[in-house]
């Protein structure tokens, strides 16, 4: 039986650098084993892999989940605010400017 190889992308992004590297793979890698093996966090040295989440082409997927080939691995950063208090805090402006017209 041989081991198939495959290339899978571990990708990262901030405001202002981005990065996606390409590894290979083979049957059974996961999204924590893919994470370490690219050695992103060499690059970027705030990426806390016990802590941070993941996806897998835009869809949340656990640190454990087994990667097929081609998929691409996101780690995504802490959000800074709650999307539904920020976008309330922007209707509410809003109509604040609104009324004072």
């Amino acid at each position: 039986m041989t081991i198939e190889h495959f290339d899978v992308e571990v990708a990262y992004a901030k405001a202002d650098e981005q990065a996606i590297l390409t590894i290979t793979a083979e049957e059974g890698l996961t999204v924590r084993q893919a994470v370490e093996r690219s050695r992103i966090t060499e690059r970027f040295p705030e990426i806390d892999i016990e802590n941070s989440k993941f996806g897998i082409f835009g869809k949340a997927a656990k640190a454990d989940a087994v990667l097929n080939p081609g998929d691409r691995v996101e780690i995504y950063r802490p959000l800074i605010a709650d999307p539904k208090v920020a976008r309330k805090k922007r209707a509410a402006e809003g109509k604040a400017l609104k009324k004072g017209n």
